[in-house]
């Protein structure tokens, strides 16, 4: 009986840890509007949520950002973003498994970096836009995590309209508040796992 006690404990336990887990947004495509004034993006499709996958041709949904002004460097030599007035907004179509309406309305906090990853020719450029992300969950808990997005611009175009294009991106959490229901199993665990050794203590 007090085994059985021991891995009912164990397996609540497992399913507490599990239920911390957070999601991860992959996102593809789109524009951004790059200027000392801050980076907006512009029409980027959300391509994965949390292992669902968009089908060929379609997209789960959308994921929209924007940072602060430009408050050290420079758009060509790589700097830093603030992060006041900034968003980061996933939105998701409802049509695949995914939630319907706002899946996480957050903004960046902290420094948001802008690095060069590569320069290739005269006018070609890669940047990487990297910061860390807050905001709430569709599920109502609030969750922080990072956020990198490579962005591909060419100069001569920039000159023209400011703008850049989307390679890839991606968000990652890994740290979250727990729900209610997490607690309970929690809870229940360490109850079981008491009792079972208050058990053994009462025989010995």
């Amino acid at each position: 009986m007090r085994r059985i006690a021991v891995v009912l404990g164990l397996c609540t336990l497992s399913l507490s840890m599990a239920a911390w887990a957070d999601p991860i947004f992959i996102n593809q495509f789109g524009t951004v509007s790059i200027t000392d004034a801050g980076i907006v993006s512009r029409g980027s499709e959300l391509m994965d949520f949390n292992g669902i996958k968009a089908p060929p041709g379609h997209a789960l949904g959308s994921v929209t950002f924007s940072t602060g002004a430009l408050a050290s460097g420079s758009i060509w030599s790589g700097g830093i973003f603030s992060s006041a007035g900034s968003s980061f907004i996933v939105t998701g179509a409802g049509k695949y498994g995914e939630p319907k309406g706002t899946i996480f309305d957050a903004v960046f906090v902290g420094p948001i970096r802008w690095t060069v990853v590569s320069h290739t020719g005269k006018y070609d450029y890669i940047f990487k836009l990297s910061g860390a992300v807050t905001g709430m969950i569709y599920t109502g808990r609030v969750i922080t995590g990072t956020t990198a997005q490579t962005i591909a611009v060419h100069q001569n175009q920039w000159f023209q309209d400011h703008s850049g294009n989307i390679r890839a991106g991606e968000a990652n959490f890994r740290v979250g508040t727990p729900e209610p229901g997490t607690w309970g199993l929690f809870g229940t665990g360490l109850i079981i796992l008491g009792g079972a050794k208050l058990r053994k203590l009462l025989r010995t």
